[in-house]
């Protein structure tokens, strides 16, 4: 199944995952899967951090969820580090395997520089290697704040309209703030692009989370902010997550009334607060709670 027939059809639920790193990772990776598969998502994808064995490791639980028949995959693929033919193999070998999505990412350049030669400058050279190599559904990376090696919000909404045009959808990176979305979306639309941009989900349940999520460029607004640390006064820090997963459930009810095309949650490889997000705004077989 096609992501972009799926988005056509009305709203889709997604997760996203990475692939295990050890046994222990397989194990908790195995037990999410299970749990969250009960809540019939649209479509699962899976992050590729770059290098051979992380990319091994993508394919093959790609590969297996399709093989699993349950679950509509999708795979990520970035640009650094990959030379033209060989990235053509790994999207051939993808459509052997029946996998027909595929997110087009750029891709971060490793502190230790190992994979910065590259035949692709940006992802938007990815994407028009895939329209050329087989039917896919092709996703891209929207960032609601902008990119953070773009020098400005204009250009950064200027090359992801183009990248858009040539892709079927957007996932964005994670925020905090409606306004983040319909702002972003706006923009894309001044431009003439009116392709789905699915809104990505993370809560912070942590207060040392505000600052990893600023480091990832999606700072905490202060009023989030504000809410956290008060329940870390009130309760501590199992306070301090129900209230982020609280802000985040209301986020999601906010999008969808403004016409999102769905939700996609982040859920490093744990299903208990995507599941309590999922639980308080859909009902059994995914109908959305009035």
């Amino acid at each position: 199944m096609r992501i972009d027939t799926l988005l056509a059809a009305g709203s889709t639920r997604s997760f996203e995952f990475f692939p295990p790193k050890s046994d222990e990772e397989s194990a908790t990776l195995g037990a999410t899967l299970h749990d969250l598969e009960t809540l019939s998502p649209s479509f699962v994808s899976v992050t590729y951090r770059g290098g051979r064995e992380s990319r091994q490791r993508t394919f093959d639980l790609v590969t297996d969820i399709e093989r699993g028949g349950h679950l509509v995959s999708m795979a990520h693929l970035i640009c650094v580090g990959h030379e033209r033919e060989e990235m053509r193999e790994i999207l051939t070998n993808y459509l052997d395997a029946g996998v027909a999505n595929v997110m087009a990412l750029g891709g971060d350049i490793p502190d230790d520089r190992t994979l910065v030669a590259s035949e692709f400058r940006h992802a938007i050279d990815l994407v028009e290697l895939v329209r050329d190599v087989g039917e896919f559904s092709i996703g891209v990376a929207a960032h609601p704040l902008g990119h953070p090696s773009s020098p400005d919000l204009v250009s950064d909404r200027r090359h992801l309209a183009e990248k858009l045009r040539l892709a079927d959808f957007a996932v964005t990176q994670f925020f905090f703030e409606l306004s983040d979305w319909t702002n972003l979306v706006d923009q894309l639309g001044a431009l003439g692009v009116t392709k789905p941009v699915l809104p990505g989900i993370m809560p912070v349940t942590t207060l040392s989370g505000i600052t990893r999520m600023a480091q990832m460029g999606a700072a905490v607004p202060t009023s989030l902010m504000n809410r956290l640390e008060t329940a870390n006064t009130r309760g501590g820090p199992s306070a301090v997550r129900d209230e982020g997963v609280r802000a985040a459930g209301e986020l999601c009810e906010q999008l969808l009334d403004s016409g999102a095309p769905g939700l996609h949650f982040y859920t490093l490889n744990r299903s208990t607060a995507t599941r309590e997000i999922h639980e308080a705004l859909y009902g059994p077989g995914g109908v959305r709670r009035p």
